[in-house]
């Protein structure tokens, strides 16, 4: 009934929603002038930065130049370097669908590309960075023990296709299969707030927070008086967001001021001048925790759009999960690691003491469901985002939906997506039907054809942006987090989803489908033929700088 309410509210919204009426929505308390004059500050920050890095790439490439009389040696210099440098990217094991553009690129152009794929191509960070992260996860990850050693093989006897899937995830994530946890779904970002705020007055023990954009306005600032109440009360308080996601939105003084109300607060890898080889690996994660017992997750950052406070791109679809019980363990220590992992050596210290924060208590869920939070990092090898899809693609018998904001696709996605068609499963993936970035999207539509050619149906959500990423399949499967069907999500980002087992919450999530679908534009027909010679070399282009979108 409340899953129905919901969805009926939802509808509702929808058809009250009137883009000529965006001006008016979208004037609010905050915006004054004071909050503009930090929106622009933090854009100015980051021309700044931006900037300050062009100049410098611009004088390395002014000094090699000037030096004329070794230009023969210089450039045979160069081109050996291109060379070298383009059979070792040939030689990684990742995708080719990354290496080509890369060797493309610095043959084509070898110190444009060379530069360029030192500033943002060397996925994982650095070796230092590499070696903090696994210190960390040494300490962490062990005290994920299950209560029930025999879960896998329950979840064997009832489905052995899923139980594959809990394996893959516990032996190369790290991450256990729970029971014990209630779970709810929320289809609108709304109500995932509205619960979360009532579920912070509740903390009596800790808050942590990590998300990948904050805003300083509106919805922000209800969260912002339960936390401060709740510090004064003598709760630990900790909020972790992403500098790059936040940059628009809040300035550099953003932390004094939760300091002040005596709210811890971390930046994650500030944006700045200078030669930062991990600058290309962001926290996309979206992460609540309360006292170790209630944590959420979902598509959703702590900004008035995602809200429908603001309308910059028609109306805003996300979702998000509420966890209650043994499984929200996992979600503590997803955060505590890049609390840990990402911190400022100088002035902030490792915490002594994780188990405090993992506490033991009796809890009897009414569902029983499996489910298995889990996290992605670009500090390994492992794809663990995009090998969840492709397995829930493969395993799937009559169908699997995806919705993402972006599609940009390695050749092994497309792969799995078309042989999932080709086998007779209904595959179906939703997109925005106006987007956020005009360039990524003309690069998520060069996508389609050779998805629709195999029997892949394509819908874009007309009413506006849907920011949701999930996947669902045959009524029993699900997952639903922060990981995009693009580069950035599947390689480059720490991100984080939720895969559950529990056929209660698939129906719910395979029902909210099937609403997007009527709100949607099936573009399948659409795409069936070939593309013009302008638009696909053009297209192709564009792919190659698809890994920095």
């Amino acid at each position: 009934m409340d899953q129905q309410k919901r969805q009926n509210k939802q509808v509702e919204k929808q058809q009250d929603f009137d883009p000529r009426n965006m001006e008016q929505q979208d004037k609010k308390p905050g915006d004054t002038v004071e909050g503009k004059a930090k929106t622009r500050n933090g854009v100015k920050r980051m021309i700044f930065a931006l900037g300050s890095i062009a100049l410098e790439m611009a004088v390395l490439l002014i000094q090699i130049l000037r030096l004329n009389e070794y230009s023969i040696w210089i450039e045979a210099g160069l081109h050996i370097f291109a060379l070298i440098l383009v059979l070792v990217i040939y030689s990684k094991a990742v995708t080719s669908s990354m290496k080509m553009p890369w060797i493309i690129l610095i043959l084509l152009m070898p110190i444009f590309g060379t530069s360029l794929y030192v500033l943002v191509g060397i996925n994982g960070g650095t070796g230092k960075m590499r070696r903090e992260y696994k210190k960390i996860d040494e300490k962490l990850f062990p005290l994920l023990t299950e209560k029930d050693k025999g879960l896998e093989k329950t979840l064997a006897g009832k489905d052995p296709a899923a139980a594959g899937i809990a394996s893959y995830l516990k032996k190369y994530a790290g991450y256990p299969l729970w029971q014990n946890t209630d779970v709810t779904y929320y289809d609108d970002a709304s109500a995932g707030l509205e619960a979360q705020l009532a579920d912070l007055r509740l903390a009596k023990q800790f808050i942590f927070m990590e998300y990948h954009a904050i805003e300083d306005s509106t919805s922000w600032r209800r969260i912002e008086q339960i936390l401060a109440e709740k510090a004064a009360q003598g709760v630990e308080v900790r909020v972790f967001y992403d500098d790059m996601g936040s940059i628009g939105f809040i300035t550099t003084d953003f932390i004094k001021k939760l300091e002040k109300k005596g709210i811890a607060c971390r930046v994650f890898n500030p944006f700045g001048p200078g030669l930062n080889l991990f600058l290309n690996n962001r926290d996309h994660r979206k992460i609540t925790v309360i006292d170790g017992k209630v944590g959420f997750t979902g598509g959703y950052n702590l900004a008035d759009e995602y809200f429908n406070l603001t309308h910059p791109y028609g109306l805003w679809k996300d979702t998000g999960v509420r966890l209650e019980g043994d499984a929200v363990r996992a979600l503590t220590v997803t955060f505590l690691e890049m609390w840990n992992a990402g911190r400022h050596k100088r002035r902030q210290k490792e915490d002594k003491d994780y188990r405090r924060y993992l506490p033991e208590y009796s809890y009897q869920a009414r569902q029983n469901g499996y489910i298995m939070p889990y996290a992605d990092s670009p500090m390994d090898k492992e794809r663990i985002g995009e090998e969840v899809y492709i397995s829930m693609l493969n395993k799937a018998d009559h169908y699997c939906y995806f919705v993402s904001p972006y599609l940009i696709l390695t050749d092994e996605m497309i792969h799995a997506l078309s042989l999932a068609a080709k086998r007779g499963v209904d595959v179906r993936i939703i997109t925005p039907g106006i987007p956020d970035k005009k360039l990524v999207y003309s690069v998520t539509r060069s996508f389609y054809h050779a998805l629709v050619a195999n029997g892949v149906r394509i819908y874009e959500w007309t009413p506006g942006f849907c920011h949701c990423k999930m996947s669902v399949a045959d009524d029993k499967m699900a997952t639903c987090g922060t990981i995009n069907l693009d580069y950035r999500s599947l390689y480059h980002h720490f991100e984080n989803g939720c895969w559950m087992y529990d056929p209660e919450i698939a129906v719910q999530i395979r029902s909210d489908f099937e609403q997007m679908f009527t709100q949607s534009r099936e573009v399948t027909d659409d795409y069936r033929e070939g593309r013009n010679a302008f638009l696909r070399t053009s297209q192709l282009i564009m792919r190659l700088f698809a890994e920095l979108l």
